[in-house]
């Protein structure tokens, strides 16, 4: 398993237009690109493949925060500060065992799908897609 780095302070939206963005209030503190999950209070915190309650991947934080602040949560759209390059176009993208990360290899501890590699203006960059309906478990 490979968890993909990401620099938080590169993480941007690519077509803010086409985007679906929530305002979300966190349980935690976390960065730029981290995935998030929601907690049974409505608050949010880091989502993680092998802890059952954590298991609820619902989208990558736009911008980091503390405990108690409101952020920016991608739930679909490209965005880039992934570090995508060296993995093929069209290659899916799941939760990682690490709190808050994605990797290109669906043998986490549980395999939630988060989005693709896609080419957007010749460079390889993250389509996020979080499914909010499937409970993963």
């Amino acid at each position: 398993m490979a968890d993909i780095a990401v620099t938080a302070a590169q993480v941007g939206r690519i077509f803010p237009e086409k985007d679906e963005v929530h305002t979300v209030i966190l349980e935690e503190s976390v960065t730029a690109g981290q995935v998030l999950y929601q907690t049974t209070t409505g608050t949010y915190g880091l989502a993680d493949a092998d802890v059952a309650a954590r298991q609820q991947a619902r989208g990558i934080a736009l911008a980091g925060g503390g405990a108690g602040q409101a952020v920016p949560l991608l739930k679909r759209g490209f965005v880039e500060g992934f570090a995508v390059s060296g993995l093929n176009a069209d290659a899916r993208l799941y939760l990682s065992d690490t709190a808050g990360a994605l990797n290109d290899v669906a043998s986490s501890t549980l395999s939630v799908t988060c989005g693709r590699v896609f080419v957007v203006n010749g460079k390889k960059v993250v389509y996020a897609d979080f499914d909010w309906l499937r409970q993963w478990a």
